[in-house]
């Protein structure tokens, strides 16, 4: 018995670090961050927080601090006016893969995602990219209206 409960574990993916989930309530209630980029370590068997970008930060300066050949998993708080001239605010994960990412890196995130989602409560929207094009703010836009 003990084995299969090792088993199940261990095919559930990361464990998550504490400051992943007050970060990203800091992002979401506090608009502290206007994004959050989440590493995996794997010495820690866990998802961490890499980087938080501050409230005036822009969108350049997300995609910019995404790496082009490593997974990432990432939170950004999308701004917009709607047509009858409001404010709204919408909240982005990105389950970012680059196709020239190890082999290795892009199945330990797969795996990882839906648990690691599961703890983000309030996130309105899930883009999966590949490509830098795929995260171009006209995607974002486009599913936020």
């Amino acid at each position: 018995m003990a084995f299969l409960r090792s088993c199940s574990n261990a095919s559930s993916g990361m464990g998550v670090a504490g400051d992943c989930k007050e970060t990203f309530l800091e992002l979401q209630r506090k608009k502290t961050h206007r994004y959050v980029i989440f590493k995996i370590d794997e010495k820690q068997k866990a998802v961490v927080v890499e980087k938080t970008g501050g409230a005036t930060e822009s969108y350049d300066d997300f995609i910019a601090s995404l790496p082009e050949n490593d997974c990432r998993y990432a939170i950004y708080d999308f701004d917009f006016v709607t047509e009858e001239n409001c404010q709204k605010s919408k909240i982005f994960f990105v389950a970012w893969s680059p196709s020239v990412s190890r082999i290795r890196a892009k199945m330990l995130y797969a795996t990882s995602k839906d648990r690691f989602r599961r703890e983000l409560d309030g996130i309105h929207y899930e883009i999966q990219a590949t490509d830098p094009s795929e995260l171009d703010l006209d995607v974002l836009r486009d599913r936020a209206h």
